[in-house]
């Protein structure tokens, strides 16, 4: 009985385009869209939401994140990593997808290594402007 409440949770999940002030477990979302035979996560919008991990986010394309907390790190390019080879394994691929003042709690991020670079820019600047630091 609980494998068929599952499932139905699940496809009901896959089958969503938005999210709103909630908690998403990110494990179990990339895991319920492999099963559904979606290798990407795609046409989301979150809003409001806390994006949980432990968890590698693979921004792909036309992903944004607009007034978002990206995490807790000492130095904020701790959150990035850039990928080694042609294939990302383990991590949860996203598209065509916006993050709306969401906090990311355990949640690296890869991609394309300009996209990367450019959001540990980003992040950085950002930091030195709330703390008065330069970088």
């Amino acid at each position: 009985m609980t494998d068929v409440l599952t499932e139905d949770h699940g496809r009901k999940l896959v089958a969503r385009t938005s999210f709103s002030n909630e908690a998403v477990w990110l494990p179990m979302l990339g895991v319920y869209h492999l099963n559904a035979g979606e290798p990407l996560i795609r046409g989301k919008t979150f809003t409001e939401c806390v994006i949980e991990g432990p968890a590698l986010l693979a921004i792909i394309d036309g992903v944004t994140f607009e007034g978002c907390n990206m995490g807790v790190a000492t130095d904020p390019s701790s959150l990035f990593y850039q990928p080694k080879g042609p294939v990302l394994i383990g991590a949860v691929a996203f598209s065509d997808t916006r993050f709306i003042r969401c906090r990311f709690v355990q949640v690296a991020f890869t991609g394309h290594v300009e996209s990367i670079d450019q959001m540990a820019a980003d992040l950085t600047s950002a930091r030195a402007e709330v703390t008065g630091t330069s970088t």
